[in-house]
């Protein structure tokens, strides 16, 4: 560990989780209000809404490749201040929008200022701790950012509910405003003006070349790419397997809520186990369970092998694991690539970041396209990636 937060490590932990919530309020909050969206912007392809989610993650990984670089030459606070901008401007333009193209345009460019919270938020953790102890400190982040997929979907019906699917942009731009207030008037710089790394294009190329051909680094992002696949193809599929598959569409943002709070508990349990079991360990375990229980369900649901009255049961289960996984991999998979990328965090969690967030949007784009009224398609996809990344793990070394 290196310095101290100004602020109590309890309330910058809380700081940290609130702007990375702003990733999973924007997506999941808007889960609610696919089928109005559908209905409205693209009757004729229901499946299309599901781009409102994808759309908004491709941005977010796309502006992951900059907004690194920009912090580590002007400093975290000013660079996630123009995140911020970007993000109300894109929730703005998507308000505004007629056509499902016009919305898109606008999630696309509210998911390039949402990388800035994001990526920079993990870039002011890894100024202040490193090792073990960034992980710790990761996993407490992940376990307060938890909350918020818990409530989105509930808060985003709500909001629908008494202003139309529109009225979630309105939201959206609150909480940014908000949160930026919080980090503004609280939180020191974390990157002194003589660490700073000038925006130049031979020191980005250098920076990325180093941080793209350490060949741990390059597993990790890999096993985090098809981690985000599993993760992403879930996120897009959910609604319509709960409404057409289970036929509980009314239900979903409770039952969502309640996955999204058991599976909370991964992270609080990783931050308790990965100083004594290492994260090499942790994340091969929860990848091996999640790759046999997605092939049960892949092979359940191709011979009809789960009774009607044990289907929601088994399928709740199922997506809940996803995200317990998740919980329990993605704080390990990034302290183990930023590891060694201390010198250069702001830059190195921009290309760790972007990659895997574009190859899991392309992993898992094709997966949610493809529903077919069952959870077949998923669960082939969740078994896939979960299968190559127990293989992209083997050549990982411990940690």
């Amino acid at each position: 560990m290196t310095t101290r937060p100004a602020v109590s490590q309890g309330e910058f932990i809380a700081l940290i989780a609130t702007m990375i919530a702003t990733v999973a309020f924007s997506i999941d909050s808007m889960l609610p209000s696919l089928p109005a969206i559908a209905a409205e912007l693209t009757p004729d392809a229901p499946n299309h809404a599901q781009l409102i989610v994808t759309f908004f993650m491709l941005g977010m990984g796309v502006g992951t490749f900059f907004v690194g670089p920009l912090s580590d030459a002007f400093g975290r606070k000013t660079v996630m201040l123009g995140g911020a901008v970007l993000y109300c401007a894109g929730a703005l333009i998507a308000l505004s929008g007629t056509s499902l193209e016009a919305v898109l345009v606008g999630r696309l460019i509210q998911g390039l200022g949402g990388a800035g919270p994001r990526i920079v938020a993990l870039a002011m953790v890894r100024d202040l701790y490193k090792g073990r102890e960034m992980a710790r400190v990761v996993s407490f982040i992940m376990m307060v950012f938890t909350l918020v997929p818990a409530v989105a979907p509930m808060a985003g019906s709500f909001i629908i509910a008494g202003f139309g699917w529109r009225g979630v942009f309105v939201a959206f731009v609150i909480f940014s405003l908000l949160s930026s207030a919080w980090m503004m008037a609280r939180q020191p710089e974390t990157l002194p003006i003589e660490a700073r790394r000038p925006l130049r294009l031979p020191i980005l190329l250098s920076g990325t070349r180093e941080v793209l051909t350490n060949g741990s680094v390059l597993l990790s992002i890999g096993v985090q790419a098809l981690i985000f696949g599993c993760m992403f193809a879930t996120i897009t599929s959910v609604q319509q397997i709960f409404d057409v598959a289970l036929g509980r569409g009314d239900e979903f943002p409770y039952w969502f809520a309640l996955g999204a709070l058991l599976s909370g508990a991964s992270s609080f349990l990783n931050a308790r186990l990965v100083v004594r079991l290492g994260m090499r360990y942790l994340i091969t375990a929860m990848v091996t369970v999640q790759f046999v229980i997605s092939t049960v369900m892949a092979l359940s649901s191709a011979f009809s092998l789960i009774p009607e009255a044990a289907l929601f049961p088994a399928v709740f289960f199922w997506f809940t694991s996803i995200f317990f996984m998740m919980g329990m991999t993605m704080g390990n998979l990034n302290a183990m690539a930023l590891e060694p990328m201390g010198h250069l965090a702001g830059l190195a969690a921009s290309v760790i970041g972007g990659v895997a967030t574009v190859l899991g949007v392309m992993l898992a784009s094709p997966v949610g396209l493809s529903f077919n009224g069952t959870v077949q398609p998923l669960a082939i996809g969740v078994a896939c990636f979960t299968g190559l990344a127990l293989l992209a793990m083997r050549a990982l070394p411990a940690r």
